[in-house]
Protein backbone atom coordinates (compact mmCIF):
# COMPACT_ATOMS: atom_id res chain seq x y z
CA UNK A 1 0.00 0.00 0.00
CA UNK A 2 1.34 3.20 -0.90
CA UNK A 3 1.13 6.42 0.91
CA UNK A 4 -1.06 9.40 -0.46
CA UNK A 5 1.42 12.45 -1.55
CA UNK A 6 0.57 15.03 1.28
CA UNK A 7 2.01 18.76 0.28
CA UNK A 8 3.95 21.02 2.94
CA UNK A 9 2.27 24.17 2.02
CA UNK A 10 -1.05 24.48 -0.07
CA UNK A 11 -1.91 27.97 -1.01
CA UNK A 12 -5.09 29.90 -0.13
CA UNK A 13 -4.29 32.79 -2.60
CA UNK A 14 -6.16 32.83 -5.85
CA UNK A 15 -4.40 32.48 -8.64
CA UNK A 16 -4.13 35.49 -11.02
CA UNK A 17 -5.16 35.41 -15.03
CA UNK A 18 -3.21 35.63 -17.82
CA UNK A 19 -4.32 39.27 -18.23
CA UNK A 20 -4.74 40.59 -14.59
CA UNK A 21 -7.63 40.57 -12.78
CA UNK A 22 -10.31 43.27 -12.67
CA UNK A 23 -12.80 45.43 -11.30
CA UNK A 24 -15.70 42.48 -10.85
CA UNK A 25 -13.27 40.11 -9.47
CA UNK A 26 -12.19 42.40 -6.73
CA UNK A 27 -16.17 42.21 -5.61
CA UNK A 28 -16.22 38.43 -5.96
CA UNK A 29 -13.22 36.57 -5.02
CA UNK A 30 -14.21 35.41 -1.91
CA UNK A 31 -12.35 36.10 1.24
CA UNK A 32 -10.26 38.79 0.11
CA UNK A 33 -8.61 40.85 3.05
CA UNK A 34 -10.42 44.49 3.89
CA UNK A 35 -9.16 47.38 1.66
CA UNK A 36 -7.71 45.02 -0.86
CA UNK A 37 -7.22 47.65 -4.28
CA UNK A 38 -7.30 46.57 -7.46
CA UNK A 39 -3.94 48.14 -9.31
CA UNK A 40 -3.09 47.70 -13.04
CA UNK A 41 -4.67 44.47 -12.59
CA UNK A 42 -3.10 43.17 -9.36
CA UNK A 43 -4.70 42.71 -6.44
CA UNK A 44 -2.94 44.94 -3.33
CA UNK A 45 -3.24 43.81 0.02
CA UNK A 46 -2.71 46.72 2.82
CA UNK A 47 -0.25 46.60 5.81
CA UNK A 48 -1.64 47.18 8.87
CA UNK A 49 -3.26 50.37 9.73
CA UNK A 50 -0.73 52.71 11.96
CA UNK A 51 -2.64 55.46 14.54
CA UNK A 52 -1.34 58.66 12.65
CA UNK A 53 -3.48 57.19 9.30
CA UNK A 54 -6.65 56.62 11.14
CA UNK A 55 -6.20 59.26 13.18
CA UNK A 56 -5.79 62.07 10.42
CA UNK A 57 -8.12 60.32 8.13
CA UNK A 58 -10.89 61.03 11.12
CA UNK A 59 -9.87 64.71 11.69
CA UNK A 60 -9.97 65.32 7.68
CA UNK A 61 -13.87 63.68 7.79
CA UNK A 62 -14.74 65.41 10.14
CA UNK A 63 -13.50 68.71 9.35
CA UNK A 64 -15.33 68.07 5.62
CA UNK A 65 -18.58 67.02 6.85
CA UNK A 66 -18.83 69.72 8.67
CA UNK A 67 -18.95 72.41 5.86
CA UNK A 68 -20.01 70.06 2.89
CA UNK A 69 -22.92 71.14 0.68
CA UNK A 70 -26.01 68.89 0.47
CA UNK A 71 -25.58 67.96 -3.12
CA UNK A 72 -21.75 66.09 -2.29
CA UNK A 73 -21.49 63.20 0.68
CA UNK A 74 -17.66 62.45 2.47
CA UNK A 75 -16.38 58.78 2.62
CA UNK A 76 -13.58 57.12 3.61
CA UNK A 77 -11.97 53.63 2.62
CA UNK A 78 -14.39 52.89 -0.16
CA UNK A 79 -13.05 51.51 -3.94
CA UNK A 80 -13.25 54.26 -6.58
CA UNK A 81 -13.80 52.31 -9.89
CA UNK A 82 -11.30 54.17 -12.45
CA UNK A 83 -11.61 51.34 -15.52
CA UNK A 84 -11.98 47.94 -15.49
CA UNK A 85 -8.24 47.06 -14.23
CA UNK A 86 -8.03 49.83 -11.48
CA UNK A 87 -9.99 50.12 -8.46
CA UNK A 88 -7.91 51.73 -5.38
CA UNK A 89 -9.61 52.77 -2.20
CA UNK A 90 -8.40 56.55 -1.26
CA UNK A 91 -8.41 56.79 2.68
CA UNK A 92 -10.98 59.68 1.91
CA UNK A 93 -13.29 60.86 -0.94
CA UNK A 94 -16.05 62.88 -1.75
CA UNK A 95 -18.62 61.97 -3.92
CA UNK A 96 -21.91 63.70 -5.12
CA UNK A 97 -24.88 62.88 -3.50
CA UNK A 98 -26.77 60.94 -6.07
CA UNK A 99 -23.74 58.44 -5.91
CA UNK A 100 -24.84 56.83 -2.79
CA UNK A 101 -28.06 55.35 -3.69
CA UNK A 102 -28.49 53.26 -0.64
CA UNK A 103 -26.47 51.30 2.45
CA UNK A 104 -25.17 48.11 0.33
CA UNK A 105 -23.11 50.39 -2.45
CA UNK A 106 -19.32 49.18 -2.44
CA UNK A 107 -17.74 51.09 -5.56
CA UNK A 108 -18.38 54.90 -6.80
CA UNK A 109 -17.09 55.55 -10.15
CA UNK A 110 -14.27 58.14 -10.72
CA UNK A 111 -17.06 60.27 -12.41
CA UNK A 112 -18.99 60.83 -9.28
CA UNK A 113 -15.59 62.07 -7.36
CA UNK A 114 -14.83 65.42 -6.89
CA UNK A 115 -11.61 64.65 -4.29
CA UNK A 116 -9.43 61.85 -3.63
CA UNK A 117 -7.43 61.84 -0.51
CA UNK A 118 -4.58 59.72 0.00
CA UNK A 119 -2.70 59.24 3.65
CA UNK A 120 0.73 58.23 2.78
CA UNK A 121 2.27 54.87 4.78
CA UNK A 122 5.64 53.59 4.69
CA UNK A 123 4.19 50.56 2.97
CA UNK A 124 2.38 52.61 -0.01
CA UNK A 125 5.05 55.74 -0.37
CA UNK A 126 5.30 55.22 -4.25
CA UNK A 127 1.41 53.90 -4.78
CA UNK A 128 0.44 57.16 -2.87
CA UNK A 129 2.81 60.14 -4.42
CA UNK A 130 3.26 58.45 -7.85
CA UNK A 131 0.39 55.23 -9.44
CA UNK A 132 -2.57 56.50 -7.50
CA UNK A 133 -2.10 60.69 -8.53
CA UNK A 134 -1.40 59.98 -12.12
CA UNK A 135 -4.23 57.48 -12.71
CA UNK A 136 -6.89 59.44 -10.43
CA UNK A 137 -5.99 62.79 -12.98
CA UNK A 138 -6.32 60.59 -15.97
CA UNK A 139 -9.57 59.29 -14.82
CA UNK A 140 -10.66 62.94 -14.24
CA UNK A 141 -10.92 63.47 -10.49
CA UNK A 142 -10.95 66.88 -10.26
CA UNK A 143 -9.11 67.30 -7.01
CA UNK A 144 -6.36 65.21 -4.84
CA UNK A 145 -4.88 65.94 -1.27
CA UNK A 146 -1.39 64.07 -0.29
CA UNK A 147 -1.19 63.65 3.63
CA UNK A 148 1.92 62.54 5.15
CA UNK A 149 3.85 63.35 8.48
CA UNK A 150 6.56 64.95 8.93
CA UNK A 151 8.81 66.27 11.88
CA UNK A 152 9.52 64.62 15.12
CA UNK A 153 5.97 65.93 16.58
CA UNK A 154 4.66 63.92 13.97
CA UNK A 155 3.09 67.01 12.38
CA UNK A 156 0.41 66.39 9.44
CA UNK A 157 1.38 67.69 6.19
CA UNK A 158 -1.43 68.29 3.38
CA UNK A 159 -0.42 69.20 -0.65
CA UNK A 160 -3.13 70.04 -2.26
CA UNK A 161 -3.42 69.69 -5.95
CA UNK A 162 -5.97 70.38 -8.51
CA UNK A 163 -6.45 68.86 -12.10
CA UNK A 164 -5.57 70.92 -15.12
CA UNK A 165 -7.63 70.25 -17.73
CA UNK A 166 -4.99 71.27 -20.10
CA UNK A 167 -2.49 69.09 -19.02
CA UNK A 168 -4.99 66.62 -17.40
CA UNK A 169 -2.68 66.23 -14.70
CA UNK A 170 -2.53 67.71 -10.57
CA UNK A 171 -1.26 71.19 -9.93
CA UNK A 172 0.23 71.78 -6.73
CA UNK A 173 -1.93 74.65 -5.27
CA UNK A 174 -0.98 74.52 -1.57
CA UNK A 175 1.10 72.86 0.92
CA UNK A 176 -0.72 73.23 4.60
CA UNK A 177 0.20 72.66 8.00
CA UNK A 178 -1.07 74.07 10.72
CA UNK A 179 -4.56 74.87 9.03
CA UNK A 180 -6.66 73.35 6.01
CA UNK A 181 -7.78 76.35 4.21
CA UNK A 182 -9.30 76.13 0.71
CA UNK A 183 -11.83 76.93 -1.55
CA UNK A 184 -12.22 73.72 -3.44
CA UNK A 185 -14.11 71.33 -3.64
CA UNK A 186 -15.98 73.60 -1.88
CA UNK A 187 -15.00 76.31 1.34
CA UNK A 188 -12.70 73.86 3.46
CA UNK A 189 -11.63 75.26 6.82
CA UNK A 190 -9.99 72.27 9.28
CA UNK A 191 -7.75 72.38 12.29
CA UNK A 192 -4.89 69.70 11.12
CA UNK A 193 -2.02 71.17 13.83
CA UNK A 194 -0.36 68.47 15.93
CA UNK A 195 -2.41 69.56 18.64
CA UNK A 196 -5.89 68.75 16.99
CA UNK A 197 -4.53 65.46 15.77
CA UNK A 198 -3.55 64.69 19.59
CA UNK A 199 -7.22 65.58 20.71
CA UNK A 200 -8.79 62.23 19.17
Amino acid sequence: MTAEPTTAHSSRWPVPPQDGYTVDDLFTLPDLPPHTELIDGSLVFVSPQRDFHSTIIDLLVTGLRSTAPPEVKVRREMTVVLDRRNGPEPDVSVVRSEAVTGPDVTRYQAADVLLAVEVVSPDSEARDREAKPHKYATAGIPHFWLVEMTGTDQHPVVRVYELDPVTKAYALTGIHHDRLKTGVPFPVDIDISADALKEL
